[in-house]
């Protein structure tokens, strides 16, 4: 008996430390984590979480949100700690989508859905909400192809660099610009980081160098709000055209000031109504699949229709 003890003790302790390693240690649990790259970001960070919120509060969802603060250890850490708690399903907007790849693998192993929105992991099965980026950035270029004069100088401003979104909108703008007006050159693209105050640092700096700039284009309207900034700072926002991606209301404002000559509106409230629809189909077992949210182009002949 005591040597039946010795042989099914460390034997029962070892599939305890694998269930706990694998998240596997029980049923799974009603919870989901949404685990937000930043709170203080106004599209994805604030309006996608405030909607998801509020119309996963009318479904009985049971969701604990979670704030990386743009930190990519701390939102590491966090899909840990969502991992080991075994949910019912994790909601992902990566801040490093390459370094949530591993965790998003694990959690396909274990079979936790991995439900990504506005910003995604670069590989991994994940349920998708989406729209094309690579789309929005052809938009913008076809907007500059027309308005731009013969030889025209445009400056980009990319998003986080490392997220798949920011390069398939720059992959977008580039290479629709060049196939309609290869004359028009682009001096320069760095990367804005989302970020109003990071744009206005660029363009400052841009402005400083090159004594023609025709556009500025930008991978979100934070960093078109900066642009116009330093734009205006440096008394040469007249004749410049700024575009930007999101449709904010600032941004929308702006091109009825005549300070923007367009937006790109990627459709936020849509967006995170997709995701509780996709989570409450997890819920009661069913398998959603990727779901694509057009883009449309804003400027000052159909602004009338998306103003507030």
């Amino acid at each position: 008996m005591n040597c039946l003890k010795k042989i099914l003790l460390p034997m029962i302790v070892l599939i305890v430390v694998i269930a706990v390693m694998t998240g596997c240690g029980g049923e799974r649990s009603d919870k989901i984590f949404y685990l937000n790259h930043d709170n203080t970001d106004f599209f994805g960070g604030m309006l996608i979480r405030e909607e998801v919120a509020r119309f996963a509060q009318t479904k009985g969802l049971n969701i604990d949100f979670y704030d990386a603060k743009g930190d990519s250890n701390t939102q590491m850490d966090q899909m840990k700690e969502a991992l080991k708690n075994n949910p019912q399903a994790i909601v992902l907007l990566a801040i490093d989508g390459d370094g949530m790849i591993p965790f998003v693998k694990r959690a396909n192993e274990i079979g936790i859905p991995i439900v990504t929105v506005n910003r995604d992991a670069n590989d991994g099965e994940r349920i998708r909400v989406t729209s094309d980026d690579f789309e929005a950035g052809k938009l913008q270029a076809n907007y500059m192809a027309q308005k731009l004069p013969q030889g025209a100088n445009v400056v980009y401003l990319e998003g986080t660099a490392n997220l798949l979104l920011s390069q398939k909108r720059w992959d977008g703008f580039k290479k629709e610009l060049n196939a309609k007006r290869p004359d028009i050159q682009i001096l320069d693209m760095q990367d804005g980081k989302f970020s109003k105050a990071e744009a206005m640092k660029i363009t400052a700096l841009w402005l400083s160098i090159y004594p023609k700039i025709d556009a500025v284009v930008c991978g979100n309207d934070q960093m078109a709000l900066g642009a116009i900034a330093a734009l205006k700072s440096a008394n040469r926002l007249t004749g410049c055209l700024v575009s930007g991606i999101d449709a904010v209301d600032d941004a929308l404002k702006a091109i009825a000031a005549g300070e923007m000559v367009q937006t790109i509106k990627q459709d936020g409230i849509k967006q995170a109504d997709s995701v509780v629809e996709i989570l409450e189909t997890i819920s009661k077992g069913g398998k959603p699949t990727d779901i694509e949210i057009p883009y449309t182009s804003i400027t000052k002949d159909n602004l009338a229709q998306f103003k507030k």
